[in-house]
């Protein structure tokens, strides 16, 4: 996970301040030393980090934080707010126009994920009630407007493309095609090169020039580190870029380009890719990447993700099957393929508070693998009517899951365990206290 890394070690010197007690200006200044090595090991830009201690040192000593009864969480709530301070304050949007088609310019290097993030936005705004038009304006790399195109196919979005027509006419004749058939957002996908050269930017300053697009986002892989600073700024000198999509924010990047860039560059991190999904774009909340970074999770964001892909018939017959104790392993199975569309286990822990406690290896995404291949080798009648299952069911159930007879009988151990639980919330409902919903408060039982 991102920041994993800088969530650890600032975590650490945290936990030292708390059992100071009392603080003085030296305890202080040694906390600072300590959080900035931790930034720039998280490839924070030094400069960056530099003034981010310095502010935070200020502001502590300033606030009487030596004199306060908790002076450690005194300190937390300054480094959460200048974090806060140094990602952009709030969340950005886009630019709309005012009158006629939004026109979105994707620029960046090459392989840096413009094309897909370029149908993720499309998927982002067409959720929203947008009508967004794909434009293939890279015309250079191989099979470009090849990927466009299946990309644009599933997320349901119009793909407009000339071949290997000069990409300033591609996008003009886009803009005419789209006031023509109502798109009221256009996302040109430009051409990327492995550096930048004249060539290049001569050409995106021209489709600038030509279509004046009301956004110029520059894509750029958190991975790169501190050259995707260094790359942003160069793209900013020479576009004025609006904002920032920072791909690949789920991998094991340490975090420092999300930190750096809008210190360096002025220009706010509008987006983020946090999977390889098309759905996995969200829009970037400094407060909420604040939190998790100090490793208080993110609540919020993993609300709106569950509300989003979550069925809410479903979600009601689920109640009313757990209110009259008729959950069945049909249910179970339901449940988790709907987890499954909030985000993989690791993903959904790392919004949780005190996540940055937890390691990756304690987090085994084929614990549920397990459990719906068990699970899709039963009858429908087993599944609902686990009871019936005997000892030949069962070797036919492990059999086609390619598991253990012993796995099996885990499963319907917790099942019944589960069974139980639901009936003593369910009485406890009953006495004024409100029974629990699936999934909240469970770690996962099965222990495969």
């Amino acid at each position: 996970m991102a920041f994993e890394g800088l969530s650890d070690k600032l975590s650490a010197v945290f936990k030292k301040l708390r059992s100071r007690g009392k603080l003085n200006e030296k305890d202080i200044k040694d906390v600072m030393r300590e959080v900035r090595l931790a930034l720039l090991e998280a490839d924070v830009n030094y400069k960056v980090a530099k003034d981010f201690t310095k502010s935070v040192e200020e502001h502590c000593i300033g606030a009487d934080v030596m004199a306060s009864l908790t002076p450690a969480q005194q300190v937390i709530k300054i480094v959460n707010e200048e974090l806060i301070s140094l990602m952009g304050e709030s969340v950005s949007k886009i630019n709309y126009a005012s009158k006629g088609p939004t026109v979105v310019m994707m620029c960046g290097l090459q392989g840096s994920g413009k094309t897909t993030h370029s149908a993720k936005l499309a998927l982002y705004y067409k959720n929203q009630g947008k009508r967004p038009l794909l434009v293939a304006c890279d015309v250079y790399r191989p099979a470009a407007i090849d990927q466009l195109k299946v990309v644009g196919q599933k997320v349901g979005v119009p793909v407009f493309e000339m071949g290997n027509q000069n990409p300033v006419k591609i996008a003009k004749e886009a803009l005419k095609h789209a006031k023509d058939y109502g798109n009221d957002l256009v996302i040109l996908d430009t051409a990327g090169r492995l550096h930048i050269d004249e060539e290049l930017m001569a050409e995106l300053s021209n489709i600038k020039k030509e279509v004046t697009p009301n956004e110029i986002l520059f894509v750029v892989d958190a991975m790169t580190g501190q050259d995707a600073v260094n790359i942003s700024k160069s793209f900013d000198e020479l576009l004025d870029i609006n904002g920032v999509i920072l791909t690949k924010l789920d991998g094991d990047t340490r975090g420092g380009a999300a930190l750096s860039i809008r210190a360096v560059t002025g220009k706010p991190i509008k987006f983020v890719g946090v999977g390889e999904k098309l759905g996995d774009l969200e829009p970037f909340y400094p407060d909420r990447m604040a939190s998790r970074i100090l490793g208080m999770g993110d609540v919020l964001s993993l609300i709106e993700k569950a509300q989003t892909e979550f069925d809410e018939k479903k979600a009601e017959e689920l109640e009313k099957k757990l209110s009259e104790n008729k959950f069945d392993l049909e249910d179970l199975l339901d449940q988790m393929q709907q987890i499954k569309k909030v985000g993989s286990l690791k993903q959904i822990i790392g919004m949780l508070p005190g996540a940055n406690k937890i390691k990756d290896e304690d987090i085994d995404e084929k614990q549920m693998v397990y459990i719906e291949a068990l699970i899709s080798s039963m009858t429908k009648k087993e599944r609902q009517k686990p009871s019936i299952i005997n000892p030949s069911r069962k070797k036919r159930i492990a059999a086609g899951a390619g598991l253990r007879v012993e796995d099996v009988n885990r499963l319907l151990k917790q099942y019944e365990q589960m069974q139980k639980m639901f009936k003593q919330f369910n009485k406890k409902g009953k006495n004024g206290m409100p029974s629990m919903p699936m999934g909240m408060g469970m770690r996962n039982p099965f222990g495969f």
